[in-house]
């Protein structure tokens, strides 16, 4: 049985006259009306009752209709929706925050546009830390990844620089220098006890700390880790040091803690996107176009 022979019983359905029908159809009466003879002798059963002027369905076409109706309407639901996945409109896709990535105010926006541009595609999150994410994507766990670079092991992960962000000192709110209110150098934190993460789960923005301090002659004196960047905020409010952080990470407020910039040089915390080399999703390739316009965007509109 061809689709094109239940289109064609159909329209005859509706019109109830083979020349009509055929008009609409954009064919001839007679080469209709042996497509629905080939479709009455394959089914078996007779279709049409033919009168002076037109046909009526028999019991078998009245069934037969119904069902025709529903098969043309999945093949073009089934249609459309191939067509839409071909194009990353619809699908999943698995995605995973590093480092308090999510407070940078770029990758939030990103997302809002991404979803506003392809609604019917299904957003899982995942936070964790870099390392486990450049694992899950060459796993096939997650899809696409915010990550403070580098990465180790990146053979099967392409990694684009989306932002970079300069980095505040986090101060407990009773600190001599947080009643200030001013911009802070580096070298006036010699004598202090810095919180900071494992280098293991952020090597990038550990190095660019701790390299920022030498740089200010001094190496930091290191006092308990916090398990991530989020955790240091907390700590530096029950007095456990001091903390240089991403400005982004001042969006976590406390009475208890004070965010001042850097005076001079600042380092920088980068973003970057991660997604596994060659992936053929489309989901995927939909999302990176997303992101690269919007990064070109807004780093425009920081200049």
């Amino acid at each position: 049985m061809e689709l094109r022979h239940l289109r064609y019983f159909v329209v005859v359905a509706e019109e109830r006259h083979f020349t009509r029908a055929a008009e609409r159809l954009g064919i001839g009466q007679p080469p209709l009306s042996l497509q629905i003879q080939r479709l009455e002798r394959e089914i078996g059963a007779q279709l049409f009752r033919r009168l002076s002027r037109g046909v009526e369905l028999t019991e078998a076409g009245m069934l037969l209709l119904d069902n025709a109706r529903q098969i043309l309407a999945l093949v073009e639901r089934t249609r459309t929706d191939v067509q839409r996945l071909s194009r990353g409109e619809i699908g999943h896709l698995r995605m995973g925050f590093a480092g308090a990535t999510y407070f940078q105010p770029l990758v939030p926006a990103l997302i809002r546009e991404y979803r506003g541009r392809h609604p019917d595609v299904v957003l899982s999150p995942e936070q964790s830390n870099t390392p486990s994410l450049a694992e899950g994507l060459q796993q096939g766990r997650i899809d696409v990844a915010f990550i403070r670079p580098p990465i180790m092991s990146a053979d099967e992960v392409e990694v684009e620089l989306l932002v970079r962000e300069d980095m505040v000192v986090a101060l407990p709110h009773t600190h001599p220098l947080a009643q200030s209110g001013a911009s802070v150098s580096l070298s006036a934190l010699a004598a202090e006890t810095f919180i900071l993460f494992p280098r293991m789960i952020g090597a990038g923005l550990y190095d660019a700390i701790t390299h920022a301090c030498q740089r200010a002659g001094f190496i930091p004196r290191l006092g308990q880790e916090a398990p991530q960047i989020t955790s240091i905020v907390p700590m530096v409010g029950a007095g456990f040091g001091i903390s240089i952080v991403p400005r982004s990470t001042s969006q976590i407020q406390t009475d208890e803690v004070v965010y001042l910039p850097i005076a001079g040089e600042a380092p920088k915390a980068p973003i970057s996107l991660a997604w596994r080399r060659h992936d053929p999703s489309p989901v995927v390739r939909s999302f990176l176009a997303v992101a690269r316009q919007m990064a070109r965007d807004w780093r425009k509109a920081q200049r």
